[in-house]
């Protein structure tokens, strides 16, 4: 037999938090705009959104956690947070894939048009003469002057493997959370956003790389802007993700989370799971082919 609390959805009060995001959202974007175009300005008036945004996910995340420990929720509204977090990593998915299609676009449809393939013949003999349609390229002109590729060893490929290591860090720290091995939970939930960190990290220094090193920057055509557009937004997820990490972390510290409930563990865990699965794609496709 079922309790009333049980039967009932929680149905949560009214709440000034969405507010306070679309504020911050809105001078996020109006400052990185303005920044963007020239306005010095515009700087500042990105820090503070950012700011207001920090402050908006600091309550609200906090809220949540206060009354998830203080059992409003049941098995109705853990099922709906499922559902939320499923379409949410879905919209991520769609998301990478507008970019892996616009290098497919780029590599296996524009270089060949403009190389004189198919019917497009007098493209390349009048427009760009002597333009040779292999990839990698940086465009008909040498847009942004020479450079040299990443290499797929080296720095992509430690990342990789901290990646991947971090994949099975975070499975060890949720069998350990449903086994009720607290220290172990700890342990290799900390190993799994330091390793994240370290991935963010190694990407930094791989950049720096690429600028100083082999003149590979976002201005060298369309090889550069593919190159830095896949892996600067699959870093901003890492980052996003290992923070995501240390919250659960000090949450985990705390005492929260048991067997039976821990959502949020699972979440951002499924969460780190796509990461990861989106680098490999990512490493085969971007630094191989």
């Amino acid at each position: 037999m079922t309790t009333d609390t049980e039967e009932r959805y929680y149905v949560p009060h009214g709440s000034h938090w969405p507010i306070v995001g679309s504020a911050g959202l809105l001078l996020l974007m109006t400052g990185v705009s303005s920044w963007l175009n020239g306005a010095e300005f515009g700087f500042y008036v990105m820090l503070a959104g950012l700011a207001v945004l920090i402050f908006m996910l600091t309550g609200w995340f906090g809220t949540v956690i206060g009354e998830s420990q203080s059992g409003l929720y049941n098995h109705q509204v853990d099922k709906s947070f499922r559902q939320g977090m499923f379409w949410f990593i879905f919209s991520e998915v769609m998301f990478f894939a507008a970019f892996f299609g616009a290098l497919f676009y780029a590599r296996n449809m524009s270089v060949p048009w403009l190389g004189g393939a198919s019917n497009n013949f007098f493209t390349n003999l009048l427009l760009w003469d002597g333009f040779e349609s292999t990839w990698p390229t940086n465009g008909p002109g040498n847009v942004g002057g020479e450079y040299e590729l990443m290499s797929p060893f080296g720095l992509p490929l430690i990342n990789t493997a901290l990646l991947l290591t971090s994949s099975i860090t975070v499975t060890i720290a949720h069998h350990a959370l449903l086994a009720q091995k607290r220290t172990q939970l700890a342990v290799f939930l900390a190993a799994t956003f330091i390793l994240g960190f370290v991935f963010v990290y190694m990407q930094g220094v791989e950049y720096v790389h690429a600028y100083h090193d082999l003149n590979l920057k976002l201005t060298s055509g369309i090889y550069g802007s593919t190159f830095f557009m896949l892996t600067g937004f699959h870093g901003m997820h890492v980052t996003i993700g290992a923070i995501m990490l240390t919250i659960i972390f000090l949450r985990v510290l705390k005492g929260h989370f048991s067997p039976r409930n821990h959502f949020a563990f699972e979440a951002v865990a499924w969460y780190w799971h796509f990461v990861d699965a989106v680098w490999v794609g990512l490493y085969v496709f971007v630094y191989w082919m």
